[in-house]
Parts: structure tokens; C-alpha cells; sequence
């Protein structure tokens, strides 16, 4: 069960993931904890965890700001997510079990719904829970706490990305290629695929850069 500190921490995690406090942005302790209703001092503690994933910089005098993330670190950031993610699909073609498996197409199969929806929040919920089940059935849980580490550190732009036109349609399509490699037991296969998934390159990198005009800090 969480505590109050950890529920806090991910309530303004997602403030971050969703853009309403944006790269760059300052979070005053007192404005925090008068949203919340709630003193400073477990706020506080949510911003220290917070800066641990580094998702905001803790600064002397400055207090907390959402971390911003260079373009070419961004790139060099979904490199290292892709090769992660590589190795946890290469483990789980190998390792799922059977009810493993099944549990993977039922994720999948609630991405359709949200992907038919065309309702991109809804859609960044349910493919969190399919690469979940994926590091799941890679049966390497240190291999899974690393992905899961950067892909929490990536999530205001993983989430962005799903605004980008016909985005998540070709990443349902992407899910669906891997869940039939998994099924084959063809990791070699699963990790190129999942490379191919995480990767943001030519058009999907040129994409998410004239998208991260929306997450630039707003001026007065």
C-alpha cells in the first residue's frame, strides 16, 4: 500500500505526463500543498523521489523545476528504452509461460478498444500495462526495474508521441507483430521488433520534435 508521500509523488507525475506543469516549469511546495490539502513536508518528499527518477531538478534557492531533456539526449534516452525493452522481448519469448502469454493478448486486446476509441490517454494506460506484462514474463527483474526507471523518466514524451497522426494505430499494429513473434517463441524476431517499436528516428523523431513546442514552458 502506498503512503502519502508515494500517492503524492505519482499525482504530480502525471501533472508532468500530461503537460499542465511543463519542462522548465517551477513547483512551489506551498501552491502544491494547498492543491493537495496536504503540509509541505510529504510534498517535499514526493519532489525528492521525483528528482531521484530525474524527472524534476531539485536546485539551492530555485527549489523544484521540471527537468528539461535536450533533443539529442532525448534521442540517446529512447536508444537505451529501445535496447531495454529489446531484451526484456527476447527473454519473454523465451520464458512466458502459457497463462503469461494469455495475459499479454489480453492487454493487447484492450489496446485495440482504446486504439478504436482513438482516445490517445486512454490508449498510453493500456500500452503501459502491455509492456508491463511484457517485462513480467521476461522473468528478469532487475532487467525489468531498468526499463521500468527510463520509461518513467520518458513519460511526458512517450506520451506526447501518441498525438502525433495514425500513431497509435501503427503502434497497435507494432503490439500485434509482437505478441505473434512471442507466440512463436522468436526472440531474435521480438527484439528487432520492439527495437523497431521504442526507436524514434527520420519522420518519428522529426514528429515528436515539432510536437515538444507543447510542453515549452508558458510565458506570462
Amino acid at each position: 500500500m502506498k503512503n502519502r508521500s508515494e500517492t503524492l509523488r505519482d499525482s504530480i507525475e502525471e501533472m508532468i505526463a500530461t503537460g499542465a506543469v511543463r519542462p522548465g516549469e517551477h513547483l512551489d511546495e506551498t501552491e502544491l500543498a494547498n492543491r493537495f490539502g496536504v503540509s509541505r513536508t510529504p510534498i517535499r518528499e514526493a519532489l525528492i523521489q521525483l528528482a531521484s527518477v530525474g524527472l524534476i531538478v531539485i536546485r539551492p534557492r530555485r527549489g523544484a523545476i521540471v527537468a528539461e531533456i535536450p533533443p539529442q539526449q532525448l534521442v540517446e534516452m529512447f536508444e537505451v528504452m529501445a535496447e531495454l525493452e529489446a531484451m526484456c522481448g527476447r527473454l519473454a519469448a523465451r520464458r512466458m509461460s502459457p497463462e503469461e502469454q494469455q495475459r499479454l493478448k489480453e492487454v493487447h486486446l484492450a489496446c485495440r478498444e482504446a486504439a478504436d476509441n482513438r482516445d490517445p490517454d486512454d490508449y498510453y494506460y493500456r500500452n503501459e500495462d502491455f509492456h508491463e506484462a511484457l517485462y513480467a514474463g521476461s522473468h528478469n527483474a532487475f532487467l525489468a526495474e531498468q526499463a521500468r526507471i527510463l520509461r518513467r523518466r520518458l513519460r511526458p514524451y512517450r506520451r506526447l508521441q501518441l498525438r502525433v497522426r495514425d500513431r497509435i494505430g501503427n503502434s497497435f499494429n507494432e503490439h500485434q507483430a509482437i505478441v505473434d513473434a512471442i507466440g512463436e517463441g522468436n526472440g531474435e524476431r521480438t527484439a528487432e521488433l520492439l527495437r523497431g517499436h521504442i526507436m524514434i528516428q527520420g519522420e518519428r523523431f522529426a514528429d515528436l520534435i515539432a510536437f515538444l513546442n507543447q510542453l515549452a514552458p508558458r510565458t506570462a
